[in-house]
């Protein structure tokens, strides 16, 4: 069996590092070990829609936004198709097909589901696209009979769901999708990275978050921001490192050749952690310190996307040409879903 990559984001802002420690970091490793046959990279507009119905050019312009932000991270056009959602109709019928394969209760029950609504604040009020995307995201994945999906751990349910519905299309229709399995990313860190307010969780609509392509003055005032522990009220005093998000972002982000480069008091994160504990360390140096770390990690980034924002005919040619190549590859499964369903009536 063929090794296969399928995963995504939704185009509703540019990215930030949340996405890039949750995914993107793990994407181009993944890219770059040459272990997979294919990796398709999805801008899902579609699934932006959900929510973002009356808003359709928030959406259209954000895909650019995201293309650049793939390719600044790493993400080689020769060896990952980036395709956007909706060129490929035929995860609009893949999508209907597997709806009967799947309860309302059991969308209801799926965790990362029920968060979004919360977020959201929709309430009774959910728009049905956005209530039925773990089933569209499923039709994401087996379109391109990805065996792997690499994503953060609050898309484990959706990956879970994905699952199911390829076993029962199994068992009713025959062998014909493939049963996809998450990576995580390596550092437990990366996981789900805390905003800058404290909050579990980063994101564009609650303003708490770092772009990859912020300037390096922006991201300083960002960090030297940021929540910590707030009984650390003076230098002397003991510190909290567990739930403390500049600690949790140290561990996200810090390389052992950074200490040397940029806070040689130090051999390792653990000594910072040890005085902090103990007292005698303020939040602003371990703020300095981890904004130079953090800069080191984004300065690439941020002019690799410059450079690409200069060629930015050649990344249209580049999304045209693999919005082609993903529906041809999608086309070919569809054909195989219809054979096995028995409602291929013209194949002969």
């Amino acid at each position: 069996m063929k090794k296969i990559i399928l995963t995504g984001d939704r185009p509703t802002g540019r990215l930030h590092v949340g996405h890039y420690v949750g995914s993107l970091k793990e994407r181009v490793r993944l890219q770059n070990s040459g272990e997979f046959d294919d990796i398709y990279i999805m801008i899902a507009d579609a699934q932006a829609l959900t929510d973002n119905a009356e808003h359709p050019e928030k959406v259209r312009q954000n895909i650019t936004q995201v293309a650049l932000d793939y390719l600044a991270c790493g993400l080689d056009p020769e060896k990952s198709v980036m395709f956007i959602q909706s060129t490929v109709p035929e995860l609009t019928e893949l999508s209907f097909y597997y709806m009967n394969l799947v309860t309302v209760s059991r969308v209801q029950r799926n965790p990362t589901v029920k968060a979004e609504i919360k977020q959201r604040g929709f309430e009774a009020s959910i728009p049905m696209g956005f209530f039925s995307y773990p089933i569209s995201q499923a039709a994401d994945i087996t379109a391109f009979h990805a065996t792997t999906v690499p994503a953060g751990e609050d898309q484990e349910p959706m990956i879970e769901q994905c699952r199911e519905i390829v076993r029962k299309f199994n068992a009713v229709y025959g062998e014909t999708l493939t049963e996809p399995e998450i990576v995580l990313p390596q550092n437990a860190a990366c996981l789900r990275l805390p905003g800058l307010d404290g909050k579990e969780k980063m994101s564009k609509s609650l303003g708490n978050c770092i772009y990859l392509s912020e300037e390096p003055e922006d991201i300083k005032k960002k960090v030297m921001s940021m929540f910590t522990d707030p009984n650390h009220l003076r230098v002397q005093d003991p510190g909290q490192v567990e739930g403390n998000p500049v600690f949790t972002y140290l561990d996200a982000f810090c390389e052992p050749g950074d200490f040397e480069a940029f806070w040689p008091d130090y051999a390792n994160l653990d000594e910072v952690k040890a005085h902090y504990r103990k007292g005698g360390l303020g939040d602003v140096k371990v703020k300095r310190f981890l904004n130079d770390v953090i800069q080191e990690r984004l300065r690439p980034i941020r002019e690799r996307r410059k450079s690409w924002e200069k060629r930015l005919p050649d990344v249209y040619d580049m999304l045209k040409a693999n919005c082609e190549k993903a529906e041809g590859v999608a086309a070919q499964t569809l054909a195989e879903v219809r054979h096995a369903m028995r409602i291929d009536y013209f194949a002969d």
